[in-house]
């Protein structure tokens, strides 16, 4: 695929997730934040399954979803995008400002629809503002997309087994802000749809307005458009192979 080619799918994709998340959120509007389709169901089970093991655990997981996790690994998956060492720094600086700039949206987005979140009696814990969108979800989700861009373009073996790990650990993530009882589920889901939606608006923008020289430093050049310039030389080499020296006149 070409650098059009990808900027095209990641930015449909990307409009398509946002466009699910402005319809989720406006019936999140419409009812006043009251509880919406199952909610209720996926909220109370838990309540019920709550060994003191797996609330640890869902603790430890949802840790990794605030704070200095996620930029850390955003800074892995530039390191591990970068093609070139000159290409590194940059990389680093686009996936960090992507996961940024999402939160900041995310917590805009948050403070004008303000939903009320479930009961505070009910959570295993802490949490603070508002509930729609989840911001772990919207974090989790950030990070593990940038993540997943950096393998596929650079892993050559067990890029998949890495990639759905990579997927599972920001959907289990959200899922554990449900289980703790800090968030409603259609919380979570608006979380997963406006990050993979702002996630394919930054790729959409750095494949297509990004320099040559630093998608090449970047990725495969069979993504980004560039020529490999052996191959040009090559082809434009000369045929003879007994042909040595500067030639001369007759």
């Amino acid at each position: 695929m070409n650098r059009r080619d990808v900027a095209d799918l990641a930015g449909c994709t990307g409009l398509g997730a946002l466009t699910a998340f402005g319809l989720l959120a406006l019936v999140v509007v419409g009812g006043d934040g009251a509880v919406l389709f199952t909610d209720e169901d996926l909220h109370t089970w838990p309540l019920a399954h709550r060994p003191a093991v797996a609330v640890a655990l869902a603790r430890g997981l949802t840790a990794t979803g605030t704070g200095v996790v996620p930029y850390v690994l955003a800074v892995l998956a530039g390191l591990v995008a970068a093609r070139a060492a000159r290409g590194r720094l940059l990389a680093v600086a686009l996936c960090v400002a992507c996961l940024g700039t999402g939160q900041g949206a995310r917590y805009g987005v948050m403070r004008l629809i303000a939903r009320p979140r479930p009961p505070r009696a009910e959570w295993a814990t802490h949490a603070s503002g508002w509930s729609f969108p989840s911001g772990h979800a919207t974090t989790a989700t950030l990070t593990a997309g940038l993540l997943v861009v950096a393998v596929l373009m650079r892993a050559p073996r067990g890029r998949t087994a890495l990639a759905l790990a990579a997927c599972c650990w920001g959907a289990l993530v959200g899922l554990s802000r449900v289980y703790l009882g800090v968030h409603w589920f259609t919380d979570v889901l608006g979380g997963w749809l406006f990050g993979i939606g702002w996630l394919g608006l930054c790729l959409a923008a750095v494949a297509r307005w990004a320099p040559e020289q630093v998608i090449a430093g970047t990725g495969d050049p069979a993504v980004t458009g560039t020529t490999d310039r052996t191959e040009e030389v090559a082809e434009h080499a000369p045929q003879d192979p007994g042909r040595r020296g500067r030639s001369r006149p007759a």
